[in-house]
Formats: C-alpha cells, structure tokens, sequence
C-alpha cells in the first residue's frame, strides 16, 4: 500500500468502505489460518488478500484505539495493514506459536512509528515557520538599522545562530516569498518596525 494519507472529508467515507468490508467477509474456519500462513510462506497472494481481509477488524479496532494521536484512523488503518503484511510474510521464519499475538504486535508498532514520525513532522515545522519568522523580521530590521541589505554573517551573528543555519532558514524564506505562501511567513510591516526595540530584543 502506498503512504498517501487521508484527510478530513474522505476519512468517513473510507471507514465506512472498510467497516463494509469487514461485516460482508466471512470469517476463518477451522485450520483455514494455518493452511493460509504456508500458502503466504510460498509466495501466494490470494491467501494474503484472504487473511487481510479477515484479520481487517482487528487492524480498524487497534487504530481506533489510538484516535485523537495525529492521525486520522482511516491513516492509522492504512499504516498498521503495512505492519499485517509484514507479519504474514515474517511469521514462518519468527517461529513464533501464535499468529494474532505477532500479527498485533506488527501493528502496533508500525502505528505507533507512525504516530511518532507525524509528531516529530509537526513539531520540525513548527520550529522552522518560527526561524523563518525570526530571520524575515531580523533581515527587515537589519536593513534598516544598516540602510542596506544585510549579509548572511551579519544575519547569523544577530539570530545567534550557526551559518549553516541561516543559509537554510534563509532558503526556506526566498521560497516561501516565490510562492507567495502568507501561511508559512506572516505579513511584515518594516515601516512599523523599530530598530531601537530590536537591538533591545535580541542583545538583552
């Protein structure tokens, strides 16, 4: 399955399809597991899509089990099936006894490396449109403490920040400005800016 999420106006409807399909698929007799786990061993995948099919209830109930965390359940489902075709294709080499307890084991932990990638992506972008914010307001009023543009060096030593840093930041802001993107840079008024304030700010 692809990494494509889901968003908001799609989700229900998504769930409703994969709550359909749970209801209309019938469940595993007796030995069926067994026989579809050596057949998956070989290689065939009608056996995977049948015990995706009946293990997806488990997959719907465990995303649902960790709403509210970052990703919509219908992303959650989508991640932990990722983490249910490993199990199938790892379990005969785990030697493990029980199929479930692995299987759930599987997709647990590719819900919850999801959940954690899309906090770290949240939380890494959150700081970037803050030093994109910095540097905008830190570049408008050294232009005008210096009555020219200010050089990248002079930009870094004000922010305190490492050279490398700002030519970065400063990259993400020229493309931010290419694409107009008022979301990621809040309009700056330079002329209500005030040098004096500034040099306060940053220095004290």
């Amino acid at each position: 399955m692809g990494a494509q999420r889901v968003h908001s106006d799609g989700d229900d409807a998504v769930m409703r399809d994969l709550r359909q399909q749970v209801r209309t698929t019938p469940p595993l007799q007796a030995g069926e597991q067994e026989r579809l786990l050596a057949r998956i061993a070989l290689g065939d995948r009608a056996s995977q899509d049948r015990l995706v099919a009946t293990n997806l209830a488990m997959v719907i109930r465990m995303a649902e089990a960790r709403r509210e965390r970052g990703l919509s359940v219908s992303d959650l489902v989508l991640e932990g099936s990722l983490g249910f075709l490993e199990a199938m294709n790892t379990f005969v080499q785990s030697k493990s006894a029980d199929f479930i307890a692995f299987a759930e084991r599987k997709v647990g932990d590719q819900m919850d490396t999801a959940i954690a990638s899309e906090a770290a992506a949240v939380r890494d972008a959150e700081l970037l449109v803050a030093a994109a914010t910095d540097y905008e307001r830190t570049e408008l009023l050294l232009a005008r403490v210096l009555r020219r543009a200010p050089m990248e060096a002079e930009i870094a030593e004000k922010l305190e920040w490492t050279v490398e840093r700002t030519r970065y930041v400063a990259q993400v802001v020229a493309e931010a400005r290419r694409r107009h993107d008022e979301e990621l840079l809040a309009f700056i008024d330079p002329e209500a800016l005030d040098p004096e304030a500034f040099d306060d700010a940053v220095d004290g």
